[in-house]
């Protein structure tokens, strides 16, 4: 665990072993104070006279020795804490760099709140670990072995006695770490469900207030709160009895040293002296080894979120080689594609020739497989079985961003960085010029209401794009793929969010920028894809057939269906209590 921890410390590790150095020079000199004070009792123990001089150089030297403990002791924190906050970033690039290499998709399943307590939490955690349980649990640790070694060449009996507490101090913290280690996994399972909830429900408030859902919300919300707060109970309820038993009976350590020591001096098997000094080496016992059992106590979860932050960083990488797009065209073929979500099949066998500079559309019911077989287009996750290529080229043959220069994606939810629309669109070309960037959002048809912000197209587009509505932020996400000018474009309901005032204006603009060009629409309004050169009908994740909307019409059932429904749907409208007409 430390060592593949501290691997990410790269050339600050020399700190943290220099900062364990200073701090057990400090924690020895800490000790130095009470065999001062046991040279001002043993002249009282055998009637010897002292001089003033000899009192006050002793009071003068635990002074000194006082202080040289908090210089020492504060170098060696600020070094632990130079290393750990080093180590941290070096940790947190490197997570970054892992989780880039793994498939997008999953990456998103695993849910914003926990891969926030990924990046935040559970790594602040691990700063414990490197700027004070290992320097300073090590110095701790060691100067009372030191003090104890030194106490039997004093006399053996009374050092013998001076551990007797210790075997029930640590048998109380074992039971404690085999207790708390049983519910650890519960509990940070419930930590991490209770983040994404609370996430989830402050990004669907408005959903849950216009459907006047806020009571089951607000119920999901509170019990997995209460979930936390019930684990985090349960946990602390194993682990307090035996913490404050440890906690109890390790400082003690004069607890039978004073007793039987003076029965050892009465009986003239030790002497008053010795046990002084036994007695006042015990009291700089207690404080450090507390202090060093205190941090063994973090450990087991410290290593809980070691081993969470390498599971996070070991997974299964995208598979990529590092080469350019090297096909020939850009034909797309998808070869016996099959792609599972963990264990279960949601594309089965799919095989589809997408002609250069054609347009496909792929049509079927929720939960068809039309998403996920464009995701796996643009290597969202890699395919189960089968392969998919790109003018002959395999796509795992090619760099993630070989393959993203050739594709450009337009998701329904497009998301838009909390800084200008200018540079929202530029993600597109960063080599584009401003001029460039104002011709690609005139294209997508973002003028209209670009004129009505105050600052224009240098208006910042707020956290997520929440200045702009749903309509303009596709909009701004057409602009994006327009100023790209990739060869192939793949849409997914790139209208969906569009009134009708403004749809005709927008499939324009999608006419124009999709010329010319290899394109695959995603279709949930099958009217708009009627002149796609062939239409790809799935069900449950099966390609049922493949034509043109006129074919598909005389020989697939399925899109039949698919069709009437859409016809249907487009005469639908609102009766009114007063015409009781229908309004579209």
């Amino acid at each position: 665990m430390f060592k593949n921890i501290l691997t990410y410390a790269g050339k600050k590790r020399r700190l943290t072993y220099l900062a364990a150095l200073l701090m057990l020079l400090g924690t020895i000199c800490n000790v130095f104070p009470y065999l001062f004070i046991y040279q001002l009792l043993k002249p009282l123990l055998l009637k010897e006279a002292m001089s003033f001089h000899y009192v006050i150089w002793r009071l003068a030297a635990m002074a000194l020795f006082a202080v040289l403990y908090a210089v020492l002791y504060i170098k060696g924190l600020d070094l632990s804490h130079n290393a750990a906050y080093h180590t941290l970033k070096n940790l947190r690039i490197s997570l970054q760099g892992k989780l880039e290499q793994q498939p997008l998709g999953l990456i998103q399943g695993k849910g914003v709140g926990s891969i926030k307590k990924l990046f935040t939490d559970d790594i602040e955690t691990i700063e414990l670990l490197l700027a004070h349980a290992l320097p300073e649990g090590f110095a701790n640790l060691v100067t009372p072995l030191l003090i104890y070694i030194s106490m039997f060449f004093v006399d053996w009996k009374l050092a013998l006695l001076s551990l007797a507490a210790l075997p029930l101090g640590i048998l109380s913290m074992g039971m404690m770490f085999q207790s708390g280690t049983r519910k650890m996994g519960a509990y940070y399972s419930a930590g991490q469900k209770m983040n994404n909830t609370i996430i989830e429900y402050i990004n669907g408030m408005e959903v849950v207030k216009v459907f006047n859902r806020a009571g089951d919300s607000y119920k999901r919300l509170e019990h997995d709160i209460l979930s936390y707060r019930d684990f985090t109970l349960d946990w602390f309820r194993s682990c307090w009895p035996w913490m404050a038993l440890y906690n109890s009976i390790i400082p003690t350590v004069a607890l039978v040293t004073l007793p039987l020591g003076a029965y050892f001096v009465l009986s003239g098997l030790s002497t008053l002296p010795d046990l002084a000094l036994i007695l006042c080496m015990s009291f700089g016992i207690g404080a450090p080894l507390l202090r060093a059992l205190s941090f063994a106590s973090t450990l087991p979860q410290i290593n809980y979120k070691i081993e969470e932050l390498e599971k996070a960083m070991s997974g299964t990488p995208l598979q990529q080689k590092d080469a350019d797009f090297q096909g020939k065209n850009h034909h797309i073929q998808f070869d016996q594609v099959s792609f599972s979500y963990e264990e279960t099949e949601v594309l089965h066998g799919i095989s589809l020739d997408i002609p250069e500079g054609s347009m496909t559309a792929l049509v079927g019911e929720s939960g068809s497989g039309k998403s996920t077989l464009a995701k796996l287009l643009v290597h969202f996750y890699d395919v189960t079985n089968g392969s998919i290529r790109l003018g002959g080229q395999d796509i795992r043959e090619m760099r993630l961003e070989a393959l993203n220069q050739q594709i450009s994606y337009v998701a329904q939810e497009q998301f838009l960085f909390n800084t200008s629309l200018l540079e929202n669109i530029r993600l597109g070309n960063l080599s584009a010029t401003d001029a460039q960037v104002m011709e690609a959002a005139e294209k997508a048809q973002c003028g209209e209401f670009l004129k009505r912000l105050p600052q224009g197209i240098h208006t910042m587009a707020g956290d997520g794009g929440k200045q702009l509505s749903g309509g303009e932020r596709q909009r701004i996400s057409l602009a994006r793929a327009i100023l790209k000018d990739a060869p192939i474009i793949v849409l997914d309901e790139a209208t969906a969010f569009m009134d009708p005032e403004n749809e005709d204006r927008m499939n324009e603009a999608i006419s124009e920028v999709i010329r010319n060009k290899t394109v695959i629409v995603i279709a949930h309004r099958l009217p708009s894809i009627t002149l796609a050169d062939q239409i790809c009908v799935l069900d449950r994740g099966n390609l049922l057939a493949v034509g043109t909307h006129k074919e598909l019409l005389q020989d697939c059932e399925k899109y039949q269906t698919l069709w009437k429904a859409a016809e249907e749907s487009s005469a639908w409208g609102v009766e009114t209590a007063n015409t009781g007409g229908k309004h579209a």
